[in-house]
């Protein structure tokens, strides 16, 4: 094993448990305020922004972790897959942007409350669904030149990318259902409830049509779930995702469950996010350039390994304590407890 060799792993360990971290945390946000456009009146919506309010604005930081370190650990990666996505991610930042304005001015400008509610409503859905396109995308692969990419910018706009794109709005609103139930009671719980039912509808079938779409549009990913042993060694994961499914749905239904469907979702991304690692591994640019093939010098993995590790335990701690004092309850006339 090669110098070089030795530290891919690791950083694909940080960059997979860092995207992971911004899909699960600001995941939930954004489900969040795709829901606070269906709360009923002032009161409610006012209850549903404080349920996030602290904590919000930091999720963001695993989406520039992420980011960085694929530039910084996989740099053929990044010049292949950032302008095939150019895009749609243009679109995800321009509209988690406008949500944050959005967010602040409805405090401050009351004369035009409604219109900065719509656009951090708006600005949650316009992020997910530019999300789940770029999902999209990557797993149906780019075309590539050599070393770069050839495409077009509108070449990540297929029928499976959209298809990704409204999954991840399901999703999304799935675990910001999950949150609100965590967070809030009464009238606004119930809702939250509904909400979080038809949404795992929605993140089923959608699961169920992008595993029979991939493995039919791609022989890879076929051969790896479907030649054997390999059938029986990946059987666990449907089958775990099936009971995880089917717990979700008996916690919805069940008044006395807050944290059910809150971890039984993050269990099913999990899930699916395993799903999507198996059948691309080891490809970081897919079906074209392995982790190894597209990580950056020795030298370069090293020296920034250093402060990534010194970074990480303060990122990981700061997130923890915010969740920590601000957990509990939101109500009306007292806020946490």
């Amino acid at each position: 094993m090669t110098f070089v060799q030795s530290f891919v792993p690791i950083w694909t360990v940080i960059l997979a448990v860092g995207v992971f971290l911004y899909v699960l945390l600001d995941g939930f946000d954004l489900g969040v305020g795709m829901l606070y456009g269906l709360a009923p009146d002032t009161r409610s919506r006012n209850l549903v922004m404080s349920s996030i309010a602290p904590v919000w604005d930091g999720n963001e930081t695993w989406l520039i972790l992420g980011g960085v370190a694929l530039l910084a650990a996989f740099p053929l990666a990044f010049v292949i897959v950032i302008p095939a996505v150019y895009f749609p991610v243009a679109i995800m930042l321009l509209a988690l942007v406008f949500r944050g304005v959005a967010f602040e001015f409805r405090y401050r400008d009351a004369a035009h409350r409604t219109f900065w509610d719509h656009g951090f409503a708006y600005g949650s859905i316009v992020a997910t669904f530019a999300q789940g396109v770029v999902l999209g995308a990557f797993i149906q692969g780019f075309k590539i030149d050599g070393r770069q990419f050839v495409g077009t910018s509108l070449d990540c706009f297929t029928p499976f990318s959209i298809l990704t794109g409204i999954a991840l709005v399901f999703g999304y609103g799935l675990l910001g259902a999950g949150w609100l139930i965590m967070k809030l009671e009464g009238d606004l719980q119930r809702a939250a409830r509904r909400h979080g039912r038809w949404c795992l509808i929605g993140v089923l079938a959608c699961i169920a049509t992008v595993s029979i779409w991939t493995p039919l549009a791609q022989a890879q990913i076929a051969e790896r779930w479907f030649s054997w042993p390999n059938t029986a060694l990946l059987l666990p994961i449907p089958i775990v995702t099936a009971l995880l499914a089917w717990t979700v749905w008996r916690s919805l239904d069940h008044a006395a469950s807050s944290f059910g469907p809150f971890l039984g979702t993050v269990g099913l991304f999990l899930m699916s996010y395993l799903g999507i690692a198996i059948s691309l591994w080891p490809m970081i640019v897919p079906y074209r350039y392995t982790l190894w093939e597209a990580a950056s010098s020795p030298k370069s993995q090293a020296f920034l390994l250093v402060g990534t590790l010194i970074l990480l335990p303060v990122i990981l701690l700061y997130t923890s304590w915010s969740y920590w004092v601000f957990r509990g309850k939101v109500r009306a006339d007292i806020g946490y407890h």
